[in-house]
């Protein structure tokens, strides 16, 4: 696994100074120590707002883009090819101030996952994130679907998670 995925520290760290994340004052504040959960915010700056002074729309997509993504590579392991496949972003009410969202992979959709990818079948599971203020109230939806599929050479060998 990349080594990046050894440390969820060093993790954190990495994307957090991810130069997109750096410059637009995104965050990732909490990574589980088995990647089943993260956290990341994005207070508001010169360099993420718009014109009527609430988030940029693609700053509010960026915080959330790869996210279930990383996870799953995480979590799947080596013999799995995980992908972003589509992704839609709803907005709800304008985005002032701190705001935040949370990514969870549960163990039970894992192993979900893993069983409609055995025999290297595809899967596209849809995940929705809200991006959330500093009241709790949902600023934005993101709508994202995922490609998941078993490598061939993992089929009848299994794979191990991180």
């Amino acid at each position: 696994m990349n080594m990046i995925y050894r440390n969820p520290r060093l993790f954190r760290w990495a994307l957090t100074w991810f130069p997109p994340y750096w410059g637009t004052g995104i965050r990732i504040t909490e990574v589980a120590p088995d990647y089943s959960r993260i956290v990341v915010k994005m207070r508001a700056t010169v360099l993420n707002r718009n014109v009527f002074g609430t988030h940029f729309g693609g700053s509010l997509y960026a915080m959330c883009d790869p996210f279930y993504c990383l996870i799953l590579v995480a979590k799947l392991g080596r013999g799995y090819v995980v992908w972003d496949q589509a992704a839609r972003i709803e907005f709800v009410k304008p985005g002032r101030g701190t705001v935040q969202a949370v990514f969870e992979w549960s163990e039970a959709d894992l192993a979900s996952l893993r069983a409609q990818a055995e025999g290297g079948h595809k899967v596209l599971p849809e995940r929705e994130v809200c991006v959330s203020d500093e009241n709790g109230d949902v600023v934005a939806r993101v709508h994202k679907t995922l490609y998941v599929r078993k490598k061939p050479a993992a089929q009848s060998q299994g794979s191990s998670p991180v």
